[in-house]
């Protein structure tokens, strides 16, 4: 009795399928698969002239070698792939694209994974945003103790937060700006079955916490300084970026792309209605006088500069008003909302303002009252309860 022979899928490189190429105009080189009367086409991205192909080869090119070298490469993988399948006796053809790709993220060191998977997270996001991807994945080919998936471990996690620890970063910093970051692409590995385990699974780190944030703001008095003091025309462009930003509350990136085609009026009070590019979630500014008069100043055009000039001029400014704080771009949006919660705004909506996806986050952030509130409204008890 014969056993049936498996049929394989025959495979063959196509160039120029659609006819487009001339001489002057290159097409792509792609490897057909052509299994039980259906195809699947896999583009090589390498294009090449006409008289640069014949019969199946790269030719007439100083770097025909390498890239016929490539084209053998991956016909030796998508072979593979299909001896896979035979084994599963299940050939599916328009599957070898992502089972390719699979193969090629388990041969990835864990540096290089975070690399390509980062570009995916990327897209869409603000300067900002992206940097930060950008920022952990220079920080840990630094460290230089993590670069494979083996390496990742709850000994080397502890090293890592450890390095952090060192640079002077505070625990908040260390946990919301680079273990998140981390752990997502370990489960994203995991995922995709790259590793087995999370070792923040088991790994205690101090999170940190935001009862720091009530230091990082200035009280409405010193909002008042550093409105009057006088400056010279350069750091006064920035005093006064600053003032609107505390008194809109906005992110810098929000901050960033101010449009004043935004403003709408509600009972005769003009209102900012955006986007937060970070969450995409609606939030909605009063413009207060102060924010007003300086959009006034400016024809209604703030005058923005990058985040790294404004936190360096911000030192300046807050030394020509004789404040003696270390504020950065950030201490606005800190101001604003807690000088809305002591003036007794409502915490949901100061949320609406801060556009924050929950007021959860809000309490957590900047539900805070200033010694002065708390003397104040204790003040106002004092007779019932002595």
């Amino acid at each position: 009795m014969m056993v049936g022979v498996i049929s394989q899928p025959v495979l063959t490189y196509v160039y120029n399928r659609y006819g487009y190429a001339s001489p002057t105009r290159d097409a792509v080189i792609e490897l057909r698969i052509a299994h039980k009367n259906r195809q699947k086409y896999l583009s090589t991205r390498i294009r090449v002239f006409p008289k640069e192909w014949s019969r199946g080869r790269v030719v007439n090119r100083v770097d025909a070698s390498i890239i016929n070298k490539t084209l053998d490469k991956l016909l030796n993988q998508v072979r593979e792939v299909i001896y896979e399948m035979i084994d599963e006796d299940n050939i599916d053809i328009f599957a070898i694209p992502a089972r390719l790709q699979a193969k090629k993220r388990r041969s990835m060191t864990f540096l290089e994974y975070y690399a390509d998977k980062a570009e995916t997270y990327k897209h869409g996001l603000g300067v900002i945003r992206q940097g930060r991807y950008d920022l952990v994945l220079r920080v840990l080919r630094e460290y230089g103790k993590i670069r494979t998936f083996d390496d990742l471990t709850e000994r080397n996690i502890i090293y890592f937060d450890n390095y952090l620890k060192k640079k002077g970063i505070n625990p908040s910093s260390r946990y919301n700006n680079y273990h998140k970051f981390l752990k997502r692409f370990i489960v994203d590995g995991m995922r995709e079955g790259l590793t087995r385990r999370n070792p923040y699974d088991t790994v205690r780190l101090d999170h940190g916490d935001f009862d720091h944030s009530i230091d990082k703001c200035l009280t409405l008095d010193e909002v008042k300084q550093l409105e009057n003091a006088t400056m010279e025309p350069r750091l006064e462009r920035v005093r006064d970026l600053f003032v609107f930003h505390c008194y809109t509350c906005m992110s810098y990136s929000d901050l960033a792309k101010f449009d004043s085609h935004l403003i709408q009026i509600f009972d005769g009070k003009k209102v900012y209605c955006g986007r937060r590019g970070k969450t995409k979630v609606r939030f909605t500014v009063p413009l207060l006088p102060p924010a007003l008069d300086i959009l006034k100043k400016y024809n209604a055009k703030l005058p923005m500069l990058s985040n790294v000039k404004y936190n360096a001029y911000l030192k300046e400014v807050v030394a020509a008003a004789g404040i003696h704080k270390p504020i950065t771009t950030h201490w606005a949006r800190h101001t604003g909302a807690t000088l809305l919660l002591n003036a007794g705004v409502p915490m949901e909506i100061v949320s609406k303002v801060c556009g924050h996806s929950s007021v959860k986050m809000t309490e957590k952030i900047y539900a805070k009252m200033l010694p002065k509130t708390v003397v104040a409204a204790v003040n106002e008890v004092e007779d019932k309860i002595i």
